[in-house]
């Protein structure tokens, strides 16, 4: 349609629609001035091509879009699990971006197709990275990628693992019945090096927050009295030296991994 038709069809409606106010409300004054605001229309809706796999997608198939994304360094390994969520999207619109593709953030067939050329296939290891083994006891799958503190309640050892790689090992205690330490996967929020619980109003040292107000920290009182008391819900580690070097190590977004062997 031509803008000056479209004018021509507004002005006309208007023009009506001001007319039937007026003599409805059975004014006798003329109609005031009615000014149309001109306006066009041109080009053409945009056409999406289909979406093969896109935010929210849980699957095997994403699991192994993820790896190639990962051999292309546009990804970190501990994003590999088989969710396409806020990262993945991230890393389809660089690869869109790369090869000139309009950055949708979800993988079409022409993103596809190019992610295939640009990548291999990927191997058993690449999918399912082997889950480290200590004392005997293989840690919880989750921490085979990326870096992870994974934290082990049947055994009460937390552990600093990169890859797969088990870097540092620590003594910990958790909280009792009433308060527990909760279970499941997490990442680390926020960081406080001088930390004092208001809740509690007991000192937190080089505390990682992971759960609400549930954090891996120094306790003097595990240090004092080891596995006789417990926390009200945090990770407690009773060596000072070691968790100075765990807090500069640990960064925002590492992942936690709080499960029974």
């Amino acid at each position: 349609m031509r803008a000056l038709s479209i004018r021509k069809v507004v002005a006309g409606l208007v023009a009506g629609a001001a007319a039937a106010v007026l003599g409805g409300a059975g004014a006798q004054a003329a109609p005031a001035e009615v000014k149309v605001v001109p306006f066009e229309v041109s080009g053409q809706l945009p056409i999406y091509p289909k979406a093969l796999y896109r935010y929210g997608a849980v699957s095997v198939s994403v699991r192994k879009l993820e790896a190639r994304l990962i051999q292309l360094k546009l990804i970190d390994k501990k994003y590999l699990d088989n969710e396409y969520g806020t990262m993945t999207r991230a890393a389809v619109k660089k690869f869109q971006q790369s090869k000139g593709i309009p950055p949708l953030g979800y993988v079409d067939q022409n993103t596809w197709d190019k992610l295939l050329a640009a990548t291999k296939e990927p191997t058993q290891q690449e999918l399912y990275p082997p889950v480290p083994v200590v004392d005997g006891r293989k840690l919880d799958a989750r921490c085979a990628t990326g870096t992870a503190l994974c934290i082990d309640k049947t055994t009460r050892k937390l552990r600093y693992v990169v890859d797969g790689v088990v870097k540092m090992q620590f003594d910990v205690r958790f909280g009792a019945v009433k308060t527990a330490t909760r279970e499941g996967g997490f990442t680390v929020g926020w960081k406080s090096r001088n930390h004092v619980s208001k809740l509690y109003d007991s000192p937190m040292p080089y505390a990682m927050f992971f759960s609400g107000g549930q954090a891996v920290h120094y306790s003097s009182d595990f240090a004092a009295r080891g596995y006789n008391g417990a926390s009200h819900g945090c990770v407690n580690v009773r060596d000072l030296a070691k968790i100075k070097v765990l807090f500069d190590l640990v960064h925002i977004g590492d992942k936690v991994i709080v499960y029974r062997s």
